[in-house]
């Protein structure tokens, strides 16, 4: 597929960005223009990972590689050899870190389940190139330390929002594990909420600034481009209160996933916005925990 050839149109068939003019698509790729206060999401992601930090055992700072910002914090669910869930932040590869990113820990921790929140580098100190590296680098760090930290190894789920979908989405492509393994073998199933999975509409917009793609990297860091014939089970979900570039980009990622025979589960909670959507990922009293449930149900069939 070239650069170009898959820019235009949704899987509805509704030709988007291209025909907007750029106040439009500046607004249609800044999710906060569908909230009201954004800084309260802020706030209360910060507030509820210092809670977990304060409530729960977990080992701070683990270092998977050089950078400054090269490390995890790892939450033991306390029973051996338990499944392991991994979280990467959003903030447009330039916002956030770990530190805002364990508010789903408790819930994990109820369930059994061991947890992680994943640090990297941010744009524009690194390009994108870099950022996918890193946290490719500390999910192989991590695998290759199931016995010393207590994980079942078979059982490891990833999860992302915004940002950090998309980075879970280039960590799901094969040919970056040491020893060749692949994804499909070694993830029992990934979610990815309110993903941008087509980086090439972003070059035309604000978010550009800082992380500084050209046409061949925004293309060499689309995951819809380069999804391989294998993929472990996708839960891949959004909130309604998104803006249509958003849903666009989830509804193309859904159709590609199953164009491949992939095992995907597509779903849309009304209620929710691209920021308090993760806050139910650990909670299974919630349409999207019990989702995350059922993913590792999927997990260990």
């Amino acid at each position: 597929m070239s650069v170009n050839s898959a820019l235009v149109r949704a899987g509805s068939g509704a030709a988007l960005y291209r025909n907007m003019p750029p106040a439009e698509l500046e607004a249609q790729y800044s999710p906060s223009s569908r909230v009201d206060d954004l800084a309260w999401f802020l706030a209360e992601y910060a507030r509820r990972s210092e809670g977990a930090r304060t409530d729960l055992s977990v080992r701070v700072g683990l270092r998977y590689g050089a950078g400054v910002r090269e490390t995890l914090d790892y939450f033991p669910a306390g029973q051996p050899n338990a499944p392991l869930h991994v979280y990467l932040h959003g903030g447009y590869w330039q916002e956030l870190s770990k530190d805002e990113s364990a508010f789903a820990a408790p819930g994990f921790i109820r369930q059994g389940m061991n947890f992680v929140a994943l640090g990297y580098g941010l744009a524009p100190e690194y390009q994108l190139d870099e950022i996918v590296a890193q946290v490719r680098n500390g999910l192989a760090w991590l695998l290759s330390r199931s016995e010393e930290l207590g994980f079942d190894p078979r059982q490891v789920f990833l999860s992302g929002s915004s940002a950090g979908a998309h980075l879970v989405a280039m960590a799901l492509l094969p040919g970056w594990m040491p020893g060749g393994g692949h994804p499909a073998d070694l993830f029992a199933g990934a979610v990815l909420l309110s993903g941008i999975y087509d980086l090439e509409p972003l070059r035309h917009t604000y978010v550009n600034a800082k992380i500084g793609l050209d046409a061949l990297a925004a293309h060499r860091n689309s995951p819809i481009f380069a999804l391989p014939d294998r993929l472990p089970p996708l839960l891949v979900a959004r909130g309604g209160v998104e803006t249509e570039e958003f849903a666009r980009q989830h509804d193309d990622f859904v159709l590609a996933i199953a164009e491949r025979g992939g095992v995907v589960q597509d779903l849309v909670i009304e209620h929710r916005n691209h920021f308090d959507l993760p806050f139910d990922l650990g909670i299974r009293e919630t349409l999207l925990g019990r989702a995350v449930l059922g993913l590792r149900q999927m997990g260990k069939s």
